[in-house]
């Protein structure tokens, strides 16, 4: 399951509280919002980028068959097919001179692209003995 870094949880708070996308989207319409107990952050792993696979983010409530992480009131959603890739990675909030957004560690990950959004997963076999990168997603 997907943990959440105590940095990553007043973001996280701010994040759904302001109804902004984690990619920059536009605001959520006050009509189509639940309510903002109902919300957290949709982290999913999609084909894509310059390493094959990338992270995607948006703010969703849940869905039915979703894995939920929770910590201090603050929640990520997960697909299962998704939660293969982000099996023991965690949600953190980086502000360096890399960038400033939400930051997946990633021990399933082989390598990282140099953008920083996308990667290439270890294989099972490798999983277990290749030390994980991790990706920034902005917002």
């Amino acid at each position: 399951m997907l943990a959440i870094s105590a940095l990553a949880v007043p973001h996280l708070h701010a994040l759904v509280a302001g109804g902004i996308g984690a990619e920059g989207a536009a605001e959520v319409r006050a009509e189509e919002r639940k309510d903002e107990q109902d919300l957290g952050l949709r982290v999913f792993v999609e084909k894509g980028g310059c390493a094959g696979l990338q992270y995607g983010m948006k703010v969703d409530a849940a869905r039915e068959g979703d894995l939920v992480s929770e910590r201090d009131g603050a929640k990520v959603f997960v697909d299962i097919e998704s939660a293969a890739f982000l099996k023991g990675a965690e949600l953190d909030y980086c502000d360096d001179l890399t960038g400033t957004g939400f930051r997946i560690v990633n021990p399933n990950a082989a390598r990282s692209c140099g953008c920083g959004t996308s990667f290439e997963p270890a294989t099972t076999e490798a999983a277990g003995t290749t030390a994980g990168t991790s990706a920034t997603a902005g917002h």
